[in-house]
This record gives C-alpha cells, sequence and structure tokens, in this order.
C-alpha cells in the first residue's frame, strides 16, 4: 500500500505487469532478441539512473525479484499479470500463463492472472479459451494484434475470427479485454497497433470492459475521440507514465487530455513492470501536478488526490469487482514474506 506523505493510505492496483523470460536460451530467433533489447532501450531511456538493471537480470529476473519490487519495496497492493505469449520468437513464450498462475498460487490474493489467445487459430483458439477459464477462472486477457503467427504480421479487433473469440469471453464472463495499443517494439508493424479496430469492437460488444494499453500513444488524438463515444473503452497509463520523469511536460499534456476527454473514472494504472518499477512512478504521480497552461487549454482540468486515488487502484477495482476493504483486512492479517521455495 502506499502511504502518501501526509500519511493516507493508497490501495493500489497495478494493472500491467509482466514475468517475462526474454533470456537468449529462450529466444527462438532474432526477433526475440530484437524484441528485448526494444524493451531494454525503453527501461534505460525512460528510467531514473538509480532505478537502471543490469541487461541479464531484465531479460530473465526471478519471481522473488518481482514480489519484492512490487509489493515489499513497491506500493502494490494487487498486480494484474499481462499474458504476451510472442510464440513465433521464444521457445516457451514470452509471458506464460502457467509460469504466473504458479506465482498467485505461491502468493494469494495478491495477483489476478489474465490470460492471451491469438484469433488467427480458429477453433483451437476457441478452445484454449475454454482452457483458460477452466484451468486458471481468467476474468481478463491481453490483446497484441500485432503479434506475428506464421505469415500473418497483425490482425484486428473487429475481424471475424476475433469476434467468434469475443462472444465467447463474453458467454464466459471474461469481461475485461486489454489490448496494446501503443507504441511498436521491433520487429511488429506500428501500423498493426493502430487504434481504430477499438471504435468497432467496443460498439459490438457492450458486455465487455476495452482496457486500451498505453492510451494509444502515439495516437493519443485517435484514441480519445474513440474512448469518449465508447462508455467501455479506458486507458491505461504503462508507458505513457514513465515521461512523468524524462518529459514531465509531455506527461502534463497526455493526462490533462485523457482527463478533459473521458474523465478520471476511466484511467488505469500500469507500472508495465519489469520494465518499470512501480514506486517510483507511484511517488511521482502523487506529487505531480498538471502545468497551469495545459490545465488551461482543457477547461481547467487538474490532477486532484481524489483522481489520483481513483487513477491508482479504485477504477481498476470496479472492473475486476475488488472488495478493498475486504483485501486491506485479509492482508493486515497476512504479512508480506518472500515465499520460500
Amino acid at each position: 500500500m502506499f502511504r502518501t506523505p501526509e500519511g493516507k493510505d493508497i490501495f493500489v492496483v497495478d494493472g500491467h505487469t509482466h514475468f517475462w523470460d526474454g533470456s537468449p536460451e529462450n529466444q527462438k530467433n532474432i526477433h526475440g532478441k530484437q524484441f528485448i533489447d526494444c524493451f531494454y532501450a525503453y527501461h534505460t531511456g525512460l528510467s531514473p539512473k538509480e532505478q537502471l538493471w543490469e541487461k541479464s537480470k531484465f531479460e530473465k529476473y526471478s519471481a522473488e525479484n518481482l514480489y519484492n519490487d512490487l509489493f515489499i519495496d513497491g506500493p502494490d497492493d494487487i498486480a494484474i499479470f499481462q499474458t504476451t505469449s510472442l510464440s513465433d520468437f521464444y521457445k516457451t513464450g514470452f509471458g506464460c500463463i502457467k509460469r504466473t498462475s504458479e506465482i498467485a498460487k505461491k502468493y494469494p490474493g495478491r495477483f489476478i492472472v489474465n490470460g492471451a489467445f491469438d484469433p488467427r487459430d480458429g477453433e483451437k483458439a476457441l478452445e484454449y479459451i475454454h482452457f483458460m477459464k477452466e484451468t486458471y477462472d481468467i476474468k481478463g486477457v491481453k490483446m497484441y494484434t500485432a503479434e506475428w503467427n506464421g505469415a500473418s504480421k497483425g490482425w484486428r479487433l473487429n475481424d471475424p475470427d476475433a469476434y467468434k473469440c469475443f462472444e465467447l469471453c463474453e458467454k464466459l464472463g471474461i469481461r475485461n479485454i486489454h489490448v496494446h495499443k501503443g507504441p511498436t517494439i521491433i520487429p511488429l508493424s506500428k501500423d498493426a497497433f493502430d487504434v481504430h479496430d477499438v471504435d468497432h469492437a467496443a460498439t459490438d460488444f457492450q458486455g465487455l470492459n476495452w482496457i486500451v494499453e498505453h492510451c494509444g500513444l502515439p495516437r493519443l488524438d485517435d484514441f480519445c475521440w474513440i474512448a469518449t463515444q465508447e462508455t467501455n473503452v479506458y486507458a491505461g497509463l504503462a508507458v505513457a507514465l514513465p515521461f512523468i520523469h524524462s518529459r514531465p511536460r509531455y506527461f502534463g499534456e497526455v493526462i490533462a487530455e485523457l482527463l478533459f476527454w473521458i474523465g478520471p473514472e476511466k484511467i488505469l494504472f500500469g507500472s508495465d513492470y519489469a520494465i518499470w518499477t512501480p514506486r517510483w512512478l507511484v511517488e511521482k504521480l502523487w506529487a505531480y501536478q498538471i502545468p497551469e497552461d495545459i490545465a488551461a487549454e482543457r477547461g481547467g482540468v487538474q490532477l486532484t488526490d481524489e483522481i489520483k486515488e481513483k487513477i491508482l487502484g479504485l477504477n481498476a477495482a470496479r472492473l475486476y469487482d475488488i472488495d478493498i476493504e475486504a483485501r486491506k483486512a485479509e492482508f493486515a492479517n497476512s504479512p508480506f514474506s518472500i515465499a520460500a521455495e
């Protein structure tokens, strides 16, 4: 839990975390190396110097490191794992739902494990959605529309096969669809992360929540127009938030646009761990104020403490049906500790 300088405890739900294996041993080809190298460039380019990791640790970190960074040294109360398979690039997958589920079992109540599927797999994708629900009782999935699959270099949320999958998700109660619509990662196509297909899917599946990770950057304007009219479209701050350190005025432009267009109830905190650790992000967000001229151009929007509390945890808790008071009581009786191997 994050305690503010004023002494208030803020419940933090980290909506975007990973447990990956990008090590050379797991890389299937040059593209696996390119992908993790690009992640590392984001890490080194946007992190404070004191938060930088060695490359070898970044490529493959331990479950103990993860737990410590999120919950002991970090302010998270609950973290949501987002599965990213990239099976064309990594032998056992970049992210793996089996691995993250094993961690979640070691630390009860601390993690929510989301799955992933590829609609281009047809009937196998539908079977896999059933498997994930029956085996892991997933509440959400992560979509990576630029992921490679053989000769295909991407897909759209409104493809017919994708719609079959979303129909099944809605039927099974998998309501939270996290979609990477943000910066590209080599060798993936920037165009395959375009946000316009969100408009179609959100309109046609009103029973699903569409959390657009990275809030569409660098397509923020397009995203805001879509998310304003679609009541079930939300903005994830992963990748956008680290600019609060390296380019604080740019971050002010981003958060002010989001507040002006979609309001404080539709913005979710995400650290994108392990590209960034959450403590410094949360501390800087709590201390941040939008520059006056940027706010004035957008109707005087402000980042009040109340709004920051919504962004840091209340909004995600609502989407995932998290009873915050019950969790506070549960965690108070279960002190943090590193589980023994």
